[in-house]
């Protein structure tokens, strides 16, 4: 603004020989304001922003910027925004989870603690019976702590897939055997079948996709009824591979099943024995390969697809 009132200056002056002092002063205070004002109110969004990550050093994710223009500015500050509405959502997830792991962990130990005080005050003998439920309750605790430590390592992305084409029906009966020996454990008889398309192959890690299997075949061996039928069945559709594991359960709810697959969810069933843990990592594990996994109906099937 200096600069063009000296060019003006000049103009006049010399050029003309003559020059309206009043004018020429009363328009350069009156452009000086101007650009005060517009300035004030183009960086009005810097300032706020300035202000709103000060609060978020301090862990207050609540503030937000008014992007009132349509300008990089204006962009800048809607931008804004949107990271401390993910910020937000992080930390309230973080504080979640951090209560989930102490619920989940209390738990057990509470029980175990039970336990042994008991048999120190000798209020309970140490026969087998006694001795079983402790070690129910220290294979829960090292369970939870296991899939903490695997679930920690899949966000991290600290896990590497290794992948090879294998043939899918012998990995699906090696899965049947052993969760057999998982129902049986704990006095779940159930029949298992197998259906999947002969000479069915598909490209994964083996040991993570047996991973999956065997924990959605323990899901439907536990949710489903006693003495029911789980069914693993796999086949080829358009360019995928899908691959169920199904009960003869009720199913989980339409309303729980978007919900289903987040940490220390369990569908509404919180006394399965579970530690709410296996689909997230499942989900993980799935979505490291490229494919999907959702709950199809009637609700007690689990659907997922694995990319050719």
């Amino acid at each position: 603004m200096v600069g063009s009132g000296a060019v003006a200056f000049g103009f006049f002056a010399l050029r003309i020989g003559w020059l309206p002092p009043r004018t020429t002063a009363a328009a350069v205070l009156l452009a000086l304001a101007t650009s005060q004002v517009l300035a004030h109110g183009m960086t009005m969004p810097l300032r706020e922003m300035t202000a709103a990550a000060k609060h978020m050093a301090q862990g207050d994710y609540s503030r937000r910027v008014r992007a009132t223009s349509r300008d990089e500015v204006g962009e800048l500050a809607a931008a804004f925004n949107s990271m401390a509405a993910d910020l937000a959502a992080a930390d309230q997830q973080r504080r979640e989870f951090i209560a989930n792991v102490s619920h989940e962990l209390r738990t057990p130990i509470t029980a175990l603690g039970a336990v042994l005080e008991n048999l120190v005050d000798g209020v309970a003998e140490p026969d087998p019976a006694t001795l079983r439920t402790a070690l129910a309750q220290t294979e829960r605790l090292s369970l939870l702590v296991s899939e903490l430590l695997a679930l920690s390592s899949i966000e991290a992305g600290a896990v590497r897939l290794d992948r090879e084409q294998f043939p899918l029906e012998p990995l699906l009966k090696e899965v049947v055997a052993e969760a057999e020996v998982m129902a049986a454990a704990v006095d779940r008889p159930v029949r298992f079948t197998i259906a999947a398309t002969p000479g069915l192959l598909v490209r994964a890690d083996r040991a993570r996709l047996h991973q999956v299997l065997l924990n959605l075949a323990d899901n439907a061996t536990r949710h489903g009824p006693a003495r029911g039928e789980v069914r693993l069945e796999a086949h080829t559709l358009r360019g995928h591979t899908v691959i169920e594991v199904a009960d003869d359960g009720p199913g989980i709810p339409p309303a729980e099943r978007p919900r289903v697959f987040e940490r220390f969810t369990r569908g509404g069933r919180t006394t399965s024995g579970g530690t709410g843990l296996g689909l997230a990592i499942a989900r993980w594990i799935v979505d490291l390969h490229g494919g999907t996994i959702a709950v199809a109906a009637p609700g007690s099937r689990i659907r997922l697809t694995l990319p050719d």
